[in-house]
């Protein structure tokens, strides 16, 4: 780990430099520019509102901020594990002529979504405050749930970030993985509500999107504190998933220009 720190310490600002540099890539060649950050997560919302809060007549309390909570949530972990599972490839001339950690490469694009997240964040507020959603203090605790979810969602990264070198398919498969986890994870459902005793139960801490979806609306929508023990736990998968990862790619992080 001692490595993992000096390494992210050197090449810090790199990361900080390159997700720059992508960001503005995004919107180079676009008339709205910036304005698709926050007119493609809110067209989304209102996607998912109209459908299931008009058409299937979902009487959730606050139904748009609950959906809006929950995908952005949704978008940051599918962006960072779709976005990991061929970065390497993807960035294949910077792999083979200079050296970088690889771990440094997923930093950097965590970075834009971050960001990305950030303005999410943002509409969220304001909806809410639009909605006439009461605000407490427990408001606060979205930093250290959305800090669980991405340690999650890096150390996941990193795992798939090794193994989309040598396997192929692994890119649909993950797309398969996600899809799945976007309809247990209930974005435009309330998973304690629709679905009762030991499904409810387990989907609600076997499937940490769903815990961190939860725990988000817990705090933000209906003033209540997050479950504590529930994010210690997965902080502690987290960080593990984290150190496994890290630890594949010093191991095999010279081998991968021999594969691309």
């Amino acid at each position: 780990m001692n490595r993992f720190i000096n390494n992210i310490r050197k090449y810090f600002k790199y990361a900080i430099y390159s997700a720059k540099a992508e960001l503005k890539s995004e919107v180079a060649d676009s008339y709205l520019n910036w304005l698709w950050w926050v007119i493609e997560p809110f067209c989304f919302m209102l996607i998912y509102t109209f459908v299931f809060g008009v058409i299937f007549k979902n009487n959730e309390q606050y139904f748009a901020s609950f959906v809006f909570i929950g995908l952005t949530a949704w978008e940051f972990f599918n962006r960072m594990i779709t976005g990991s599972v061929k970065l390497i490839i993807s960035n294949r001339d910077l792999v083979t002529k200079v050296y970088i950690p690889k771990y440094i490469l997923l930093l950097s694009k965590s970075f834009t979504y971050l960001f990305k997240l950030g303005i999410s964040l943002l509409i969220t507020i304001a909806l809410m405050l639009y909605q006439h959603v009461p605000m407490t203090w427990h408001l606060l605790w979205f930093i250290p749930i959305l800090a669980v979810l991405y340690v999650l969602s890096f150390g996941i990264g990193l795992i798939l970030m090794h193994y989309g070198v040598f396997l192929n398919d692994l890119a649909n498969l993950t797309n398969i993985g996600l899809r799945m986890v976007f309809y247990l994870s209930g974005i435009f459902y309330n998973i304690s509500k629709r679905l009762k005793g030991k499904l409810s139960f387990v989907l609600l801490r076997v499937n940490p999107v769903a815990f961190c979806m939860n725990e988000l609306r817990k705090v933000s929508i209906y003033g209540r504190l997050p479950s504590f023990e529930g994010l210690l736990v997965w902080l502690v998968i987290s960080l593990c998933l984290c150190c496994i990862g890290v630890h594949i790619i010093h191991k095999n992080e010279n081998s991968y220009a021999k594969v691309i």
